[in-house]
C-alpha cells in the first residue's frame, strides 16, 4: 500500500531523471556549439544560434526543476 511519502518520493524520482536527462542534452549542445563554431560559415552561424536558443530553453526547464526539487526555506 502506498502511502503519500511513498508517492512523493516517486514523483521526486521521475523529476530527478528528467533533470538529468535535460542537462545531458544542455551538454551535448555545448559540445556541438563548439564543434560548429571552431569550423566557422555563414550557414554555421545560423544553425549555432539555433543551438544556442534550444541551450537557454533547456537552461529555463532545468532551473524551473531544480526550484521545484529544492524550494527555498524562508529565514
Amino acid at each position: 500500500m502506498y502511502t503519500q511519502w511513498q508517492a512523493a518520493m516517486n514523483d521526486d524520482i521521475v523529476v530527478l531523471k528528467q533533470l538529468d536527462e535535460l542537462k545531458e542534452q544542455h551538454r551535448q549542445l555545448d559540445t556541438e556549439i563548439k564543434v560548429l563554431t571552431q569550423n566557422g560559415g555563414a550557414e554555421c552561424e545560423l544553425q549555432v544560434a539555433r543551438l544556442k536558443k534550444r541551450k537557454l530553453q533547456l537552461r529555463d526547464m532545468i532551473a524551473t526543476l531544480e526550484e521545484d526539487l529544492y524550494p527555498d526555506m524562508p529565514a
